[in-house]
């Protein structure tokens, strides 16, 4: 896969940036794991073109490089093929929907660890990240894994599929995010598990 033109390293970077508010090691990260990703899964044209409905990304980690990683993938949450799984961990699963291979992605410690070989001559920490990321081989930045991920059908872009009512307060629960409580289905409200508490109605 050539990446050239619109979808060249820099011209990706300068987008994401932009996109992102700021330049920072992050942003690198993102968009070279990024092109990885999609090289790997085979895909090209993921953010206005024929490949658009074909990717699904998992994102382990709500910082910088998830925002590069949208940009140049066109993943998004609305589009329901950016998902968040809250682990902590800056790395990303590239699933292609049409072949079902999967690559999950590592940001690697030692990558952190060589930094000043790369970069000698820069003493500020940031700047010297984001130069040496630029210049690393990609073996030493990342860790890539061949993985298996079973989509579960609520999970799959496209128009609801799922959609219940909560046996408590009646609100509409969409694609399968609903519990089981003793008296049936219930909100995440309902069954005590949400991250809000005490609401209280305001008119307006």
């Amino acid at each position: 896969m050539q990446y050239n033109g619109e979808n060249d390293f820099e011209t990706l970077l300068e987008g994401s940036s932009r996109e992102h508010g700021h330049l920072c090691a992050g942003q690198v990260i993102g968009v070279r794991m990024s092109m990885l990703g999609l090289k790997l899964v085979g895909l090209e044209h993921t953010r206005t073109g024929k490949d658009i409905k074909k990717l699904i990304v998992y994102v382990e980690i709500d910082r910088c490089a998830t925002d590069a990683i949208a940009y140049v993938t066109g993943a998004k949450l609305g589009r329901r093929s950016l998902k968040f799984k809250d682990y902590g961990i800056m790395a990303a699963t590239f699933v292609n929907t049409e072949t079902g291979r999967a690559f999950r992605i590592v940001s690697t410690e030692r990558s952190r660890n060589s930094i000043a070989y790369y970069v000698p001559g820069i003493m500020d920490t940031g700047q010297a990240q984001l130069e040496a990321y630029k210049r690393m081989p990609l073996n030493e930045l990342f860790d890539v894994q061949e993985v298996q991920v079973d989509i579960p059908p609520m999970d799959i872009p496209g128009p609801t599929r799922f959609k219940s009512v909560c046996t408590c307060c009646g609100v509409v629960i969409r694609d399968g995010r609903d519990c089981q409580g003793d008296t049936g289905v219930l909100c995440h409200f309902c069954a005590g598990d949400t991250y809000y508490k005490n609401p209280v109605k305001v008119d307006i």
